[in-house]
């Protein structure tokens, strides 16, 4: 093959790496783009504070239940397929939540493009597998895709910030039917199709078990998180039945010869410190990014365009950080970037502990680039740790299991930080004299229903209703930052006990081994 030839078949390569980055991309900032337009939604469509939670995180459970599976429907069916797919089926559920007339309809819509956009998220990375066998140039090529995944949830604000400064809120998911239109195009032109030359039989008791399981633990963890784990015989219910459809899972994939998901893959050390560093750096992301488009908004009184900017920094530092984690890991170890990360991440996100009303800037860029940067390097270290841990032929299923921990860590960051927030807002509130009960009640629901019972107050009433509700609402981020915080610091001390004395990680997993040493892998199509 001439010189020519190669160099074209090479570029060729890369440009399907620009398709696949924009599909990851646009998924990503679907998971955040709705956090500016809360208040919009909550004056237009009234929703109770349960429903706000569910309009944030129905697409990420949703989405979370369903990788598994999607992602081992993949490797049979062919992923460039299923992208494919998926990706005309988000159009469609893009365009059902941008004229949702309510909150519930609103909810079934986030629900729909969480189906759509399981079908897309495990294909991509497995799709990088297939274009790049070399070790080397895989790594560098996932670096770029994690930039793009994890700039997408940080760019998520920013975007909807942009559109809401001049177009209602459903202008945020019709933003989405020109770029897939781009993807359709260029992915059939460039992307090669493959799949797994072995992938056995299609179990659907596994399927179900999966989503059950997934679904019910999540469930039962966010009400027990918002209303007490005990407060209703469906959340201990809920948790109970997920939990032992899980164990069922696992018993099942263990017994068959052609599993759903490869369980054995846990047993590395290093594919289960990615996935559990992948999963509790979203929970600190997704929450920040919930509950600081709030503050912005409703205690320091931004317009949604001034919010998006001032979280810019979470932005840039997540493209820088997905760029250089190769680079990093292959200098320092797998080990040591991975452990870095998470508690960068943490402190970063223990910054918003300190924060007050009027606080400066200077807090919250440092917190926002810290949390932006460190996220882009585990996210990015750990996709590459989990598809090189992984044989060639299970690519898909792999990349569902680290798909699976972001769109999971993404849902409970907003369930369990919103919770909290929403808890000791709740609690921390006093409602003045003079506020009738129904305003009161809105009131305590969220910040949203406080700025709105405030409006409808006698002046001094309302002024004093709204000055304790941010003050209340302050308090929460105070405290749901630091229990983040520590959730970051615990996986950082979990992630060096996984990785110690493991041979290969003083290099970023498979970017450190020899492209010969990479499984035969042929794309087929």
């Amino acid at each position: 093959m001439t010189g020519t030839h190669v160099q074209a078949r090479a570029q060729h390569r890369w440009a399907g790496l620009g398709v696949l980055v924009l599909a990851v991309t646009l998924v990503a900032v679907d998971a955040t783009v709705l956090s500016l337009a809360i208040p919009s939604i909550s004056e237009t469509l009234r929703p109770s504070g349960t429903q706000l939670l569910w309009i944030g995180d129905a697409y990420s459970f949703v989405l979370a239940g369903l990788l598994v599976s999607m992602g081992a429907l993949s490797d049979r069916v062919g992923r460039k397929r299923l992208l494919l797919l998926g990706s005309t089926a988000f159009g469609a559920a893009s365009v059902l939540a941008a004229y949702a007339p309510g909150p519930g309809w609103l909810i079934l819509a986030r629900a729909l493009l969480g189906v759509a956009g399981a079908t897309i998220m495990p294909s991509t990375l497995s799709l990088i597998r297939a274009l790049f066998p070399d070790a080397r140039e895989r790594a560098t090529a996932i670096g770029i895709w994690g930039a793009g995944a994890t700039a997408g949830a940080a760019l998520g604000p920013l975007v909807g910030g942009l559109l809401l400064e001049h177009f209602w809120w459903g202008s945020v998911f019709l933003l989405n039917l020109p770029v897939l239109a781009l993807l359709l195009v260029l992915g059939a032109w460039l992307l090669p199709e493959s799949r797994n030359p072995r992938p056995g039989r299609w179990d659907t008791l596994s399927v179900v078990l999966s989503m059950a399981g997934v679904i019910g633990v999540v469930y039962a963890v966010k009400e027990a998180a918002a209303h007490g784990p005990f407060a209703e015989p469906a959340v201990p219910a809920a948790f109970l039945a997920g939990a032992a459809a899980l164990a069922l899972f696992v018993r099942r994939q263990l017994r068959l010869t052609a599993p759903l998901l490869d369980v054995r893959l846990f047993a590395d050390r290093r594919f289960t410190a990615a996935v559990v560093g992948s999963l509790t750096s979203l929970i600190g992301l997704s929450g920040v990014v919930f509950f600081m488009s709030q503050y912005l908004q409703l205690v320091r009184g931004m317009s949604p365009l001034e919010a998006g900017v001032a979280e810019m920094p979470a932005f840039v530092g997540a493209v820088v950080g997905g760029l250089l984690t190769a680079g990093l890991a292959r200098r320092t170890g797998a080990r040591f970037t991975l452990t870095a990360g998470l508690l960068a991440m943490g402190a970063g996100i223990a910054l918003l502990g300190l924060l007050h009303r009027d606080s400066t800037y200077l807090l919250l860029g440092a917190a926002f680039l810290a949390v932006g940067t460190a996220e882009g390097v585990v996210y990015t270290l750990a996709s590459d740790l989990v598809l090189g841990a992984a044989p060639a032929e299970k690519a898909g299923a792999a990349s569902a299991v680290s798909e699976t921990a972001y769109e999971l860590g993404t849902a409970l960051g907003i369930a369990l930080v919103g919770s909290v927030v929403t808890a000791i807002y709740a609690g921390a509130l006093g409602v003045p004299g003079g506020v009738d009960a129904a305003a009161a009640a809105r009131a305590r629901e969220s910040i949203g229903g406080a700025v709105q019972s405030a409006a409808s107050l006698p002046g001094p009433v309302g002024a004093r209703l709204l000055d304790d509700a941010r003050l209340a609402f302050v308090h929460g981020v105070n405290v749901a930052a630091w229990l983040a915080a520590a959730l970051l610091l615990a996986s950082a001390g979990l992630a060096w006990w996984l990785l110690r004395g493991r041979p290969g990680t003083a290099a970023a997993g498979p970017a450190a081994e020899p492209a010969a040493a990479e499984p035969a892998h042929q794309p087929v199509g």
